[in-house]
């Protein structure tokens, strides 16, 4: 996938929170590159609503995004990185799967650190 970032849900979440620093970088990025959510991003951010009008309010945000989902080798990398972070980092199943999609796709993780 050539010329995309991979958005992580931290930078998504700070957007719905009206961050001016998490909005301008998003904003940046998509100047240089095509933006892409991992489907795993996209289910934590619908976890996050509270009503339909919220998601039809996601749903609408999300659309600028190329969403990716998973596959065989994602599911395979997901679990090596678990397995090999979990108990030293804390590693969490979303937060591998999302990395692990980056990974797969050969493509950059925005994230907030």
């Amino acid at each position: 996938m050539d010329d995309h970032i991979l958005v992580d849900t931290d930078i998504l979440i700070d957007v719905s929170r009206q961050e001016n620093t998490a909005i301008k970088r998003l904003i940046n990025e998509e100047k240089r590159s095509n933006l892409a959510i991992s489907v795993i991003t996209q289910m934590e951010l619908i976890v996050g609503c509270r009503n339909k009008a919220e998601l039809r309010i996601l749903s609408s945000f999300l659309s600028r995004f190329t969403i990716l989902l998973l596959n065989e080798s994602i599911s395979e990398l997901g679990i090596a990185l678990l397995k090999q972070y979990r108990l030293s980092h804390g590693l969490l199943i979303a937060d591998c799967l999302i990395a692990a999609t980056a990974v797969n796709y050969s493509i950059p993780l925005l994230t907030k650190n």
